[in-house]
């Protein structure tokens, strides 16, 4: 059963897909953000607020999110020890 993470804005994504989720800051991160919009490989779920969140995907692409990576962190963490609980 896929494990499904709210990042903002009526927006989520398959937890189990997940590869990192970095701070937008860096200068590497900012030149994958622009490459994958350039590819067509980036999905924004902002919604037009600023960037605070670069979800990296298994299948190569980008998903920016205006939560704070602390905060998808976290529902990660959530949804992981829910999964064990009911085990």
């Amino acid at each position: 059963m896929s494990k499904l993470i709210h990042i903002g804005f009526g927006n989520i994504v398959n937890a189990d897909k997940i590869i990192s989720i970095v701070s937008p800051d860096a200068a590497p991160v900012k030149r994958m953000v622009q490459k994958a919009k350039e590819d067509g490989t980036s999905v924004d779920a902002t919604q037009g607020r600023k960037t605070k969140a670069v979800i990296v995907m298994e299948n190569g692409m980008v998903v920016l999110s205006a939560l704070l990576p602390e905060t998808i962190s976290a529902r990660t963490q959530i949804e992981n020890e829910s999964i064990i609980d009911e085990s």
